[in-house]
C-alpha cells in the first residue's frame, strides 16, 4: 500500500532519486530515465482520455494506465540477490495477452492499410499518436536498460510497451471513425 501524505521530501535536491527497493540513482540514470518516461506515457494516455469519455476504448486506456503504474514499479524495483519483505510487483505475460486480444478486437473492425498514416484526423487520434511515439521512446529506453549486463529488466515490460505502441496505433485509427478519418502519407506529394 502507497501513503503519500506528504508530497515533498527534499530527498532529491542533490540530483538522486530513490528506487523502490533501496539505494539511489542520479535522477539522469538510464532506469530512472526509463521508468520516467513510462510515467510521460501514462500522462499522454491521460490526456488522450479527455477525448475519450464514453467511447469503448476509454475503459482499455484506464486499465493501460493502471498496468503502466504497474511497469513503473517494476523498473524501480531492481532485482538484487537479497531477499525483499514483500513481493515486487513485476508485469506479466497475462497484461502483454490483455493488450494483444485488445488490438485484435479493434483491428477486425478496421480496413486494411495501403499506405502509412500521418498523426491527425480526431483530437483523440491525434493524441493517441503522440501516446505511440511516447510509449516507442520508454521502449527504446527499456531495451538499452536490459542490453546492460549489469541491469535486470523483466522480458515482460519490453513486450508490454512493444504491445502497447501497437494498441495505441491501432486504437488511432480506431478513433478516427474505425479509419474513415485517417489522414494518409502520400509519398512525394510536394515535390
Amino acid at each position: 500500500m502507497v501513503v503519500l501524505n506528504r508530497i515533498y521530501t527534499r530527498t532529491g535536491d542533490k540530483g538522486t532519486t530513490a528506487l523502490a527497493a533501496g539505494g539511489r540513482r542520479p535522477k539522469h540514470d538510464l532506469r530512472i530515465e526509463a521508468f520516467g518516461t513510462v510515467d510521460e506515457t501514462n500522462a499522454c494516455i491521460g490526456l488522450v482520455r479527455l477525448h475519450t469519455a464514453g467511447h469503448e476504448i476509454d475503459a482499455m486506456l484506464g486499465r493501460i494506465q493502471n498496468d503502466l503504474f504497474d511497469l513503473g514499479a517494476d523498473l524501480a524495483t531492481v532485482e538484487t540477490d537479497k531477499p525483499l519483505p514483500y513481493e515486487p510487483l513485476r508485469m506479466t505475460q497475462a497484461q502483454v495477452d490483455r493488450l494483444e486480444q485488445e488490438i485484435d478486437r479493434l483491428n477486425a473492425e478496421l480496413s486494411v492499410l495501403r499506405s502509412f498514416v500521418l498523426p491527425g484526423g480526431t483530437p483523440a487520434a491525434a493524441a493517441l499518436h503522440l501516446a505511440r511515439t511516447v510509449c516507442r521512446r520508454a521502449e527504446r529506453l527499456v531495451v538499452e536498460l536490459m542490453e546492460k549486463p549489469e541491469e535486470k529488466v523483466s522480458p515482460e515490460s519490453v513486450k508490454y510497451l512493444n504491445r502497447l505502441s501497437d494498441f495505441l496505433f491501432v486504437a488511432s485509427r480506431y478513433a478516427n471513425d474505425k479509419g474513415a478519418l485517417d489522414v494518409l502519407w502520400v509519398p512525394g506529394q510536394n515535390r
